[in-house]
């Protein structure tokens, strides 16, 4: 037991010493490992075609739309079924993406640089709300949005970042957790920050007034701007926490709409998976439940990394998804000291008298107090092309902890 412990705070040392910067923007196929032409990644763990929900097969045809490699969804169905495409977990890439997460080589990335280890991270560029892809919306409106953030934004963020020292997003979400967000659902004030850091690295290479104005406005606007260089961030910090012998924590929690995903820092890079939850939450006008499609995304790896879920005392007003109280929120982050290992070091709470966020999942702890993390997640329409429908709290099925608990039992012969 000694042993366990002493691996477990090692892994959980690494992921709290782990310092992610954001070095840059660049095309997915110039910098991510094993990008190819015809690869599409994908949220959670692996899956293929005819098993993926209504969300991530819109998404992927919306992909290969926007990549040039279908000019709709007829021959894009076509190609993958033709056997034309392959398809990857993002996680398989040192990537992660939202909700559906599809992301294709000529996509321009986040480049997320872990100063400690010197490990990689990368994330495609948030679309903000309404129709997206990552909702496995692929509308003309939607497809132009893409292609404006490929041609004019990244570019723009690239040469911006290009010239600076980066951005410190430890640093960025330590702050915004003092400022009403817990750093998954909730990013308000962590994009304005973000905004903030980038106007001035904008203004100094933008050269179309026009241009610099549209995207600056676009950052400004979008009250989720960073969450994919914090998902790369938390992606760039599990992974430093990843293949500690013995170690019990998880360093991936992620999920593809009909399959929900952990991989363990111990147990080398085995996925353990079930069928994923429906969240519990609040729905647009219009909807209900039964328009939802199953939990999806690769947005856990906020959790994993001690924020999210696990933060929601730091943002009372993300119970508004399920029409809870502050009291719920504070709750919810103190139930998730039962199940981890460490309080983070660098990320705090106000209102517990500034005590870390709990850090590192313990399946061990999980199975035995037979209590399941606490997520916070948007909600996709089961059907592909219509998008995002709401937002709410889900938890992953016990499963997936009880078979990894057994396969570790196995493997250190216990």
């Amino acid at each position: 037991m000694a042993d366990i412990q002493q691996a477990n705070q090692q892994a959980v040392e690494r992921m709290m010493e782990a310092r992610p910067i954001l070095k840059g923007v660049a095309v997915a196929k110039d910098v991510i490992p094993g990008m190819k032409d015809n690869l599409i990644m994908h949220a959670g763990p692996p899956i293929e075609w005819e098993r993926m929900s209504g969300p991530m097969r819109g998404a992927v045809i919306g992909g290969l739309i926007c990549e040039g490699l279908a000019k709709d969804a007829k021959s894009a169905e076509a190609m993958v079924k033709a056997g034309e495409v392959e398809f990857a977990p993002c996680h398989h890439h040192q990537s992660v993406g939202p909700m559906a997460g599809v992301t294709t080589a000529s996509m321009m990335v986040y480049i997320l640089e872990n100063e400690t280890h010197g490990n990689q991270a990368y994330s495609n560029l948030n679309e903000g709300y309404g129709k997206v892809l990552r909702y496995g919306a692929y509308s003309d409106e939607v497809i132009t949005k893409l292609k404006w953030m490929n041609d004019v934004m990244g570019p723009m963020l690239a040469a911006a970042l290009e010239g600076s020292d980066g951005i410190d997003i430890r640093a960025l979400l330590s702050e915004s957790l003092h400022m009403g967000d817990e750093g998954h659902n909730r990013n308000k004030a962590g994009s304005i920050l973000y905004t903030a850091k980038l106007a001035p690295l904008i203004a100094r290479v933008a050269k179309d007034e026009a241009e610099e104005a549209e995207v600056l406005k676009f950052l400004g606007d979008n009250a989720l701007s960073v969450l994919n260089p914090v998902m790369a961030a938390c992606k760039a910090m599990a992974d430093a926490a990843h293949g500690v012998e013995g170690s019990t924590v998880v360093t991936t929690m992620a999920r593809n709409g009909t399959d929900f995903g952990i991989r363990v820092s111990g147990l080398d890079d085995a996925w353990f998976t079930a069928p994923v939850e429906q969240p519990d939450g609040l729905y647009f006008p219009g909807y209900t439940s039964e328009d939802a499609s199953g939990d999806i995304g690769d947005s856990t790896i906020t959790e994993t990394a001690g924020i999210g879920g696990y933060a929601m005392a730091t943002a009372p007003a993300i119970v508004q998804f399920v029409s809870g109280t502050a009291q719920d929120a504070l709750n919810a982050t103190l139930e998730m000291y039962e199940i981890t290992v460490a309080e983070h070091s660098h990320f705090t709470i106000p209102n517990l008298e500034f005590r870390g966020t709990p850090t590192g999942t313990d399946i061990r702890k999980v199975v035995e107090l037979g209590l399941l993390p606490r997520i916070n997640t948007g909600i996709a329409h089961k059907e592909a092309g219509v998008g995002q429908v709401g937002a709410g709290l889900v938890r992953p099925p016990m499963k997936i902890f009880e078979d990894a608990l057994l396969a570790y039992a196995k493997k250190y012969d216990l």
